[in-house]
């Protein structure tokens, strides 16, 4: 039996908020004048608290992957938030890559060259092929307010492998039991498609966040300040 998303998201955001915060070893910088904020990575990290990870929610956000893989190819997840009840994964899978965003448990959404997607310049999606490569996931929030739908463009190296646009987004809280995790998925996946702990086999030489400004109206602030409130009560 599936939770409803209005009780999921209450009960994740109670349990962040009582949830310990602890360092990672990032480097977090603004962009002077454009009310961004950079969060970069390298190497593998595993466990890091959804408090001390980049918020996508409710925001225009870029993640951008550079990544080496070996001779023989790479699989395995790049960076992750969430699992099964809500979060988002981009990772290899058979050397292709993939951008899935899981939508509460209600729907999964998925980008990926060929067929097996919407389809971009990569019809047959090949594997990558041995050497450094580059992933950027770009997506647009259609704001403001929460939980708002936008358009999500998945790109290798320069080249466009889907574009697709989505009705709704998580609004409030991605997860309550689950992690961030860089080269590495702990505890449950955001997809069915692959098996725990899906470590990646090649080298994430670094990984970029970029983040926009939140965009919730005044009235949207409050009432999230207040759910806030009465959840500390």
């Amino acid at each position: 039996m599936k939770t409803s998303p209005s009780v999921a998201i209450l009960l994740m955001l109670l349990a962040t908020l009582l949830a310990p915060r602890s360092s990672v070893a990032q480097q977090i910088n603004g962009v002077p004048g454009s009310g961004k904020i950079v969060f970069t990575y390298t190497g593998e990290n595993s466990g890091i608290p959804v408090g001390n990870a980049p918020s996508l929610l409710d925001k225009d956000y870029t993640i951008t992957a550079e990544i080496t893989v070996p001779k023989g190819g790479a699989e395995g997840m790049i960076v992750t938030l969430g699992g099964r009840f809500g979060g988002y994964g981009l990772f290899l899978q058979k050397g292709k890559p993939v951008f899935v965003y899981n939508l509460l448990d209600l729907k999964r959404y998925r980008w990926e060259g060929g067929v097996g997607g919407v389809i971009g310049e990569d019809l047959f999606a090949r594997a990558l092929k041995p050497g450094k490569h580059t992933l950027v996931f770009d997506f647009k929030y259609d704001g403001p307010g929460p939980g708002k739908g936008g358009t999500g463009v998945f790109t290798a190296d320069g080249k466009e492998l889907a574009k697709q646009t989505i009705p709704h987004t998580i609004p409030l809280m991605m997860t309550c039991d689950e992690t961030f995790d860089i080269g590495i998925d702990t505890r449950t996946g955001v997809d069915d498609s692959y098996k725990l702990p899906f470590r990646f086999t090649g080298t994430i030489d670094k990984l970029t966040f970029k983040l926009g400004p939140e965009q919730m109206t005044e009235a949207d602030q409050k009432a999230a300040a207040e759910a806030v409130a009465k959840a500390k009560d």
